[in-house]
Order: C-alpha cells, then sequence, then structure tokens
C-alpha cells in the first residue's frame, strides 16, 4: 500500500541491498512450488470458477463475454428492452499508497454532496484495490474507507525485516499485517453482498501481475464471491493483498493453481507493475465502436477515474550519486507510467463515445509525507478530497499537460 515513491525515498539502505543482490543472483531463494508451465497460465485455475479471472494481453473474448452477460442481468433488473437502454457508472480508482487517502475523501465527500452515482463497474490497483470493494458498495461503506485511510498506522500495514532481508528474504517489510487489516474489514457479510451486486449485473475487478508469467491479471471478484467456495473470501483478501504488494518492499502472494490435474504455484505482485489504473481493454469495445460508426444507439456511460496523485510534476534536486540517481530515475518512469494510464483511458473514453471525467490531487494541496503511513499527513488529505467533493467536485473533462 505504501507508494513506490516513498519506498525509494525512505529506502535507501533498502535500494543498496537490492541491487547488491542482483551479484547473488546464483543464490538460491524462499522455496515455493512449481510454477505454471510457460505459455498455459490461461488453463490454470485458483478455485475452478470459469470466470474468475482475465489475461488481457492474451486475449479480450472472456472479458468480453463478462461485459456482455453483466449487461443482460443489468438491463433483466432495471426492467428495459434491452441493454442498449441502459446507463452506465464506471469508476476506476488508481494506486497511489498513502495518496489513496486522498480517493477515499473525495468518495465521502460525493456521498455528502448528495448525487454519488452507484457505480456499475468498478476497478482498482495497488491502494485503489482497497478503496474498490468499499466503492462499489457504496455509501454505506463509507465508515469503514475512512478508517482505512485516516485512522491505520504503519504498524497496521507493515513489519520491518533487517536489512539483510534483501538478500535471503522476500522482501524488505512483511505485510502480514495488511493483511489482518483487510481481513478485519472484509468479511463473509460483505463478500455477499459483493456477490449480490454481481447479481445485478454490476462488476467489480481488480488487477495485480502475475511474476512468473509477465502477466496483467484482472480478478473477477464479484463472480469469485458468487462462486460459495469455501475458499472465496480469503482468496479474495489475498488478491487485494497481492495488488498493493509492491514488489520489494512486500512480500508477493503465492496462489495455489491446479492444470489438468496437476498443482502449481504462482507468484502475484502489485497490479502497479503493470498499470496504475484501467477502465476495461481497449479490444472489448469493438462492437460499442461498430455501432458508434453505423450510427446506431449504445448504452450510455460515464467515466470516474480517480488519480491518487498529482499530475504535476514532483520537482526535486538530485545528488550526483549512484542510488539518488537510480532512484528518481525510477520514481520519474512511475510517474511517466501513471500519467500515461490518464491518457489512455482519456482517449479509450473519447473513441468509444463516454464521458471522461478525472480527479486528482491538485497542486494547491502542500503538504508533504514525512515519514510512511504518516497519519496527519493522510488526515490531511482526506480532508482535502472530501471538501472538494462535498462542494461538488469540479471533475477535469481531459487530463491536463504534465508540468
Amino acid at each position: 500500500m505504501t507508494s513506490r515513491r516513498q519506498f525509494l525515498r525512505f529506502g535507501g539502505s533498502a535500494t543498496l541491498a537490492i541491487a547488491g543482490s542482483t551479484l547473488l543472483a546464483g543464490c538460491d531463494g524462499l522455496g515455493r512450488g512449481q510454477p505454471v508451465p510457460n505459455g498455459q497460465i490461461r488453463q490454470a485455475t485458483i478455485l475452478g470458477v470459469p470466470n474468475e479471472r482475465f489475461f488481457p494481453l492474451l486475449g479480450a473474448d472472456g472479458l468480453d463475454k463478462e461485459f456482455a452477460d453483466a449487461s443482460v442481468r443489468q438491463a433483466r433488473r432495471r426492467g428495459v428492452a434491452s441493454p442498449g437502454d441502459l446507463d452506465f457508472q464506471l469508476l476506476a480508482v488508481s494506486g497511489g499508497g498513502e495518496d489513496g487517502a486522498f480517493g477515499a475523501g473525495l468518495l465521502c465527500g460525493w456521498t455528502e454532496h448528495g448525487d454519488r452515482p452507484t457505480f456499475d463497474l468498478v476497478t482498482g490497483v495497488s491502494t485503489g484495490a482497497l478503496t474498490a470493494p468499499l466503492a462499489f458498495l457504496g455509501s454505506a461503506y463509507d465508515p469503514q474507507l475512512r478508517y482505512v485511510y485516516t485512522d491505520i498506522t504503519a504498524a497496521s500495514v507493515l513489519r520491518k525485516r533487517y536489512i539483510t532481508a534483501a538478500l535471503f528474504d522476500d522482501a524488505m517489510a512483511d505485510n502480514a499485517p495488511l493483511y489482518r487489516t483487510i481481513a478485519s474489514i472484509l468479511d463473509e457479510r460483505m463478500l455477499a453482498a459483493i456477490a449480490r451486486g454481481y447479481d445485478d449485473g454490476r462488476l467489480l475487478l481488480i488487477g495485480t501481475t502475475d511474476l512468473d508469467a509477465q502477466q496483467p491479471v484482472i480478478w473477477n471478484i464479484g463472480a469469485i464471491a458468487k462462486s460459495g467456495h469455501p475458499r472465496a473470501l480469503d482468496t479474495v483478501r489475498r488478491i487485494l493483498l497481492a495488488s498493493a504488494a509492491i514488489p520489494g518492499a512486500f512480500p508477493p502472494t503465492m496462489f495455489d493453481a491446479t492444470l489438468d490435474g496437476k498443482h502449481y504455484q504462482e507468484m502475484h505482485v502489485d497490479g502497479g507493475a503493470f498499470v496504475q489504473s484501467f477502465l476495461y481493454p481497449a479490444r472489448i469495445s469493438i462492437e460499442r465502436r461498430r455501432r458508434l460508426s453505423a450510427g446506431q444507439p449504445v448504452p450510455r456511460a460515464t467515466a470516474y477515474l480517480i488519480r491518487n496523485g498529482r499530475l504535476d510534476a514532483n520537482w526535486s534536486e538530485v545528488r550526483r550519486q549512484t542510488l539518488g540517481i537510480a532512484g528518481r530515475a525510477i520514481s520519474t518512469m512511475i510517474f511517466a507510467n501513471g500519467y500515461n494510464d490518464t491518457l489512455r483511458i482519456y482517449t479509450t473514453a473519447l473513441r468509444d463515445g463516454i464521458d471522461y471525467n478525472l480527479a486528482f490531487i491538485g497542486p494547491d494541496f502542500t503538504m508533504t509525507l514525512p515519514k510512511p503511513f504518516d497519519r496527519a499527513y493522510m488526515r490531511a488529505l482526506f480532508d482535502y478530497g472530501f471538501d472538494r467533493a462535498k462542494a461538488g467536485y469540479r471533475w477535469d473533462k481531459q487530463p491536463a499537460l504534465a508540468g
């Protein structure tokens, strides 16, 4: 959950140890199960639920069908003649570590303003994965959302390890406390509510990264919740944990998988290794574009993107030193990737005739994070988002140029 920028800023000695570990690449790591064989990841399953997850780089057929089936369920629930008569509300919540307090505050303030919609699609990555289920279930879960971003401390998220962990362990910190925090909120009652939302034709999608396969993975949380599988609750909790597991900072989450009756083990980390936010893969909107070009009616759709970060560049004097230069370069790549995600979603929405709305931390918020999970910082940022949304948030209709 801690931001990649903060990990680089506060983890100078950790960065040195991790860099040194490359010299010991031949040393044995921690034990693990055999990974899914190359090229067979799509056939492997975690719970045996056919639509439990999707691999967007390997094809969009399964996800396309999931969207179509959800539209049919929703049309039936709303009593309309066809999915073409629907009006969809879409929400994407980005990563950003402690800056997730901004999005949490915005959602809670939006409730107070009185016009927060019920979202038909909610997606989340990293800290956004922790926000997404609560946003999906609506304002009744605002107290839990507020708690996660204003009351927790570093002890609620991680337990530090010794510097030698860079050489002999799988991360610089243990995120078992974060799992316990997730478990204290995501219970059977909440899972049942997610399943009911899925029955209504609403989708909750969370992104992780499969390190062995080098593939982004989109988990279908509603379908997992609906499955009734005895391990469904633990699996959803572990998906959220995996999505927030920054490689090197937190341990990967290991998932036991089955393929052709044999057992394997997958290694999943932060979905931000691929994207910091997503709405839907571009390939699933082919039919919508065809109908638009033919002048045929399509469902109306409004997309909201909450970027838990800034769009303006974070200026800083860089010391002429190896670790300082490397760390700054990596943080620059992370910033650029996040900004590019806002552009990608914008161009996709523009092409598909979807109303685009963007929220982000503005330059008028000047407080800096003094240490990981500083409560004063997170509360101030929560209030910043809350106050603006309560007064009626002025959504940007396109990403501004990064300056």
